[in-house]
């Protein structure tokens, strides 16, 4: 009997120094990803210390949903769907024929660079901390990024895969400095325009991107202690309650700025204001606004990073004001110019779904019907009659449709998202639930977000297109941009006549 119970003090003494040694929790190493109005929280799944046991009442890890995952897999589907084709058929359908082959090339190739770039230290940058205003190089070459590490979204616990999350995030960063090109259609360099990009991405997108939408993520704030550890932590705007659900000021504004410091500094094409430059197929410039509009409820909806309400109102948001947009800007022409035109239809529509994007899951039905509504006469104004005063040549108006629209829709955006004008107000992590609102102090933090993408758009965009100038040069020879730079730059042409 003794040796049989010694027998058994063994085994179990063997057992449980086992047990010890496999008993393992895993903490989550916190970095951020966007989550609407901010950042939310990425996690990989790194060992830490290991305990000697384990809660019984601890709540499992949350694993990615499958109906989250598909809708952003069909999301980063549509944001894609954007560029190519749609922005590079709506671009190419504006210029001449001689320049088409031109502008679709630099679309494909700057989407194509741009996507190489966030993952080399683009996302790492963006989206991991570092200081207020910059990210840091933990992930770069998306190090340390597995299948099975994820990001969460709006709701505290649910979360997406990781990777999931980069790829979207590569969608945005590859649109952005493709709205640029616009700009300088049909005169600067290929190889001048790659440069200038790969600056402007570096040194302006990023820490835009940083600034807005970096935080430590919902599940981070418990309390109001956490929550100050929080802001500490945060993008230097998204501690200022800066709101963008979707990249108003991080895509439109920052792009817009852009735009309009390259039309000033690469200047006029030959012929501006004294030769006819119309489009030379608005029908491809229609496909290519309605393959916008498609693909930006990816960019608008998606951008919840749930398929949930909120991304349903998103979602109808995108819809509404786009239909909203388009209907004013054809009225204002047919009392001005005695016709509506197809031109005019798309460029409403460009310049609705543009003035939405940073409000789409804050505002409401009606809000979004008057953000549509309100920035079609404004975008129609500067590019008619502001850019014809001030004589710079914005060839695609990049910066009357885009910055116009993206700084009004980002002001907006701090009004009509008050819960008293149908909005959805501003949650509250440490209460859980929608917080008091301010519709002065949520303004005055829209105003500093609008004015840091000015300055700091305009400041990069300005140094960098002057190095650029006193190297290789902005713009092809006069002979080169007289026969087009589809033949001039890349050998090829658009149409066989």
């Amino acid at each position: 009997m003794k040796k049989l119970l010694s027998t058994f003090a063994l085994l179990s003494f063997l057992c449980l120094n086992f047990l010890g040694m496999t008993s393992v929790s895993f903490a989550d190493e916190a970095t951020s990803v966007k989550a609407s109005d901010a950042v939310t929280l990425v996690a990989d799944a790194t060992p830490s210390e290991t305990p000697t046991e384990v809660k019984k009442d601890e709540p499992p890890a949350p694993t990615p949903n499958k109906g989250d995952t598909s809708w952003m897999i069909v999301a980063t589907i549509l944001v894609t769907l954007m560029v190519i084709p749609g922005l590079a058929l709506f671009y190419g359908g504006l210029v001449r024929s001689k320049n088409m082959l031109s502008v679709l090339m630099q679309t494909f190739v700057v989407f194509s660079l741009m996507a190489v770039l966030w993952a080399i230290y683009g996302y790492s940058v963006a989206f991991t901390g570092g200081s207020p205003f910059y990210g840091g190089f933990s992930k770069l070459f998306l190090s340390g990024i597995t299948p099975d590490s994820v990001g969460a979204t709006f709701s505290k616990g649910v979360v997406i895969p990781e990777f999931m999350f980069v790829a979207f995030q590569l969608t945005f960063a590859a649109i952005t400095p493709a709205l640029i090109i616009g700009a300088f259609a049909e005169r600067m360099k290929f190889s001048a325009v790659l440069l200038f990009l790969i600056i402007w991405f570096t040194f302006a997108y990023l820490p835009m991107a940083h600034m807005v939408w970096y935080w430590d993520g919902p599940d981070a704030i418990t309390d109001a202690k956490s929550l100050e550890t929080v802001i500490g932590n945060a993008g230097w705007l998204w501690a200022k309650g800066a709101l963008d659900f979707a990249g108003g000021t991080v895509v439109h504004i920052n792009a817009g700025i852009a735009a309009l410091v390259a039309a000033i500094m690469v200047g006029k094409r030959i012929g501006y204001g004294k030769e006819a430059m119309p489009p030379h197929s608005l029908t491809l410039t229609m496909v290519g606004a309605s393959l916008l509009w498609v693909g930006w409820f990816g960019f608008n909806a998606g951008s919840n990073l749930e398929a949930t309400g909120l991304a349903a109102l998103a979602f109808v948001n995108t819809m509404l004001a786009t239909a909203a947009a388009t209907l004013p800007w054809i009225a204002f022409e047919w009392i001005l110019k005695s016709k509506p035109s197809m031109l005019g239809a798309a460029s409403g529509a460009v310049a609705g779904l543009v003035a939405i994007t940073p409000a789409c899951g804050f505002v409401g039905p009606m809000g979004a019907l008057i953000i549509g509504a309100g920035v079609s006469p404004i975008c129609l104004f500067f590019v008619s009659k502001v850019k014809k005063a001030f004589g710079y040549d914005d060839t695609l108006d990049v910066f009357g449709v885009h910055g116009v629209g993206g700084i009004f829709g980002a002001i907006m955006t701090g009004v009509f998202v008050s819960p008293a004008l149908g909005g959805t107000g501003v949650y509250d992590y440490v209460a859980n639930k929608v917080g008091e609102f301010d519709m002065h102090t949520q303004v005055m933090s829209q105003l500093w977000a609008v004015g840091t993408a000015i300055v700091v758009s305009a400041t990069v965009s300005y140094v960098a297109l002057k190095l650029i100038d006193m190297t290789i040069g902005l713009r092809v020879k006069p002979d080169a941009e007289r026969e087009g730079l589809d033949i001039a730059e890349h050998g090829e042409q658009a149409y066989h006549k």
